[in-house]
């Protein structure tokens, strides 16, 4: 971790106002430091010399208004820079869930969602005792220390140039000390974040886990995580608080070395009673903002280290951007065409995940006529949700084109391509909410009239009746109330919601009864034909004569495209 990140105060824009009120107070805390010293030392040679109350009155009120003053500088300067440090928050918080959405899901799903829930909320707040205390303190560690020697230099040379050479002392020593603290706040910070996203993990399967009698065996996973953050959360405490002492005791020798110095000199008639105690005031001042400056790193170590997170992740280039030379980078989105009319084609198409060697698809070719239904068959792993993904945008082609009519896809911009296109996942996700807001998710504004018809043709209605209030109950998070199949019904009417020509189906039976399953293969077939609809599953029976089957294997067709009649002939192949 760098003494200034320049990437934070890059982000900092939005706060630079914010910034420069803070800086501006701390150059006037500076002056108002001299000011007091000379005023406290003028007050005391007076008063030590058997000066008048009156005269003396006038000193102290100044040196009242001072102190005065100094307080509010410092309020003011540290209310600005928290202000700074919300908007900069802020600002990270949007990009880092924007950025980690356009990702997309491919990307989503190899992250903990617990660890960027960690990072956009108890991370990013580290960063208060950054702008709030740490950017001030290196502010004033730079201006007073170098106020102070031309002070005292100009009253006293010799003190001037004890302090000028010890000076470089604390510095040197934080830096040796922040080496450590760096390596130890970063392993106390990964080890939270892997906490956060093992908990929340643990706390979404937890009826699964009960189920099988899991549960004990997550308690001790959770409680060697746990001791692991609380033992790296004690060493970094550790290092922090013998820092302070380090450097309390570097900054008190060097404040007694003046001292020692001046007070010699004092005695020995070779320096008068005001500059001796201007310099005696003045010297703790110089070694103060450099002591505070090394505590405030420590302070705000946490959330500098959750910053890097964050930027790691800012950094990381989007899915439609990978791969792609400045000049494809540069050009323009093309027009979306229509999928009503336009066919989708693949020309030797290959997709390989970061994790694996093998390629999920393997120089694939084929051609999906506008308004023609399509089964994707084949084992598991052999490239069916790969290519829906594909065809979502969700991932890009490590090699070879995919186009719809004459546009390259890789560049229409996804919204744009999306908004013609209705999915449903193999385990579709619901949102708190109620059934009808679920349903409507993918048509904002859709009649209630429309949510019912969606309802009926995948079959939900019945059960969406039984329900409390209806359409109107509310569903908690993930809706747990519901079986895995009226949680599929719900999603196939989301989609049937959506007046969207192309139709993207991953095992939309998979958890439905035979009865209903038939169901929605005749709806498939019936009032959703016209739609080009791509539908992957392992089961056929019961679907459409017309319906093209394509075989996949190894993320290659078996034995090319045929009719439905032909499958059994291409299972028997394989």
């Amino acid at each position: 971790m760098r003494a200034v990140d320049p990437r934070l105060l890059r982000h900092a824009r939005a706060a630079r106002g914010h910034l420069a009120v803070a800086i501006l107070l701390g150059l006037t805390a500076t002056g108002l430091i001299l000011a007091q010293a000379a005023l406290l030392a003028r007050a005391l040679s007076a008063a030590a010399l058997g000066t008048g109350a009156r005269a003396l009155a006038g000193t102290l009120a100044l040196l009242l208004g001072v102190v005065l003053a100094r307080a509010a500088a410092a309020y003011g300067g540290e209310a600005a820079a928290l202000r700074a440090a919300a908007r900069v928050k802020s600002q990270l918080r949007r990009k880092l869930i924007g950025h980690s959405l356009r990702l997309g899901p491919a990307w989503l799903e190899r992250q903990q969602p617990g660890r960027i829930a960690a990072l956009a909320t108890r991370g990013l707040d580290g960063l208060d005792p950054y702008f709030a205390r740490y950017l001030p303190q290196l502010v004033l560690a730079v201006l007073v220390p170098a106020a102070v020697v031309v002070t005292v230099t100009a009253t006293d040379w010799i003190s001037g140039l004890v302090i000028a050479v010890t000076l470089p002392l604390i510095p040197l020593l934080a830096a040796m000390v922040g080496r450590h603290t760096r390596a130890q706040t970063r392993r106390q910070w990964q080890l939270l974040a892997q906490l956060s996203g093992h908990f929340l993990d643990v706390v979404q399967g937890l009826p699964t886990l009960k189920a099988f009698r899991r549960a004990k065996a997550q308690e001790q996973v959770i409680a060697n995580v746990t001791g692991r953050h609380r033992a790296a959360a004690m060493a970094t405490l550790r290092v922090a608080f013998l820092s302070a002492l380090v450097l309390e005791l570097s900054a008190a020798l060097a404040t007694a070395l003046v001292a020692v110095e001046t007070g010699l000199r004092l005695l020995y008639g070779h320096m008068s009673y005001q500059a001796a105690l201007l310099v005696l005031l003045l010297t703790p001042e110089a070694y103060l903002p450099l002591r505070n400056v090394a505590a405030q790193y420590h302070a705000s170590a946490e959330g500098s280290a959750a910053a890097e997170s964050v930027f790691q992740i800012l950094e990381t280039p989007l899915p439609s951007q990978a791969g792609r030379t400045a000049k494809t980078a540069a050009r323009p989105p093309a027009p979306v065409p229509d999928l009503r009319s336009a066919a989708i084609s693949l020309s030797r198409v290959t997709v390989v995940y970061p994790d694996r060697d093998r390629a999920a698809l393997a120089e694939l070719s084929l051609t999906i006529d506008p308004g023609e239904l399509t089964l994707l068959t084949g084992p598991s792993g052999a490239g069916k949700t790969t290519l829906l993904r594909l065809l979502l945008k969700q991932i890009e082609p490590s090699a070879g084109t995919v186009r719809a009519g004459e546009a390259d896809l890789a560049h229409i911009a996804p919204a744009s391509w999306r908004a013609q296109i209705a999915w449903v996942p193999q385990h579709p996700r619901l949102f708190p909410g109620t059934v009808a807001g679920n349903i409507a998710l993918g048509q904002p504004g859709a009649s209630r009239a429309a949510i019912e018809d969606a309802a009926r043709l995948a079959g939900a209605a019945a059960f969406i009746q039984a329900l409390p209030c209806g359409y109107d109950t509310q569903l908690g998070e993930g809706a747990a109330r519901l079986s895995a199949g009226q949680r599929q019904q719900l999603a196939l009417a989301r989609a049937f919601l959506r007046d969207a020509p192309l139709l993207l189906l991953d095992e939309p039976t998979a958890h439905l009864a035979p009865t209903a399953a038939a169901a929605i293969r005749d709806v498939i077939a019936g009032p959703m034909a016209g739609r080009t609809i791509i539908l992957a599953s392992h089961q056929y029976a019961g679907i459409s004569d017309t319906t093209r089957v394509i075989a996949l294997a190894g993320g290659r067709p078996a034995k090319g495209a045929s009719r439905l009649a032909e499958m059994p002939a291409l299972v028997a192949a394989r």
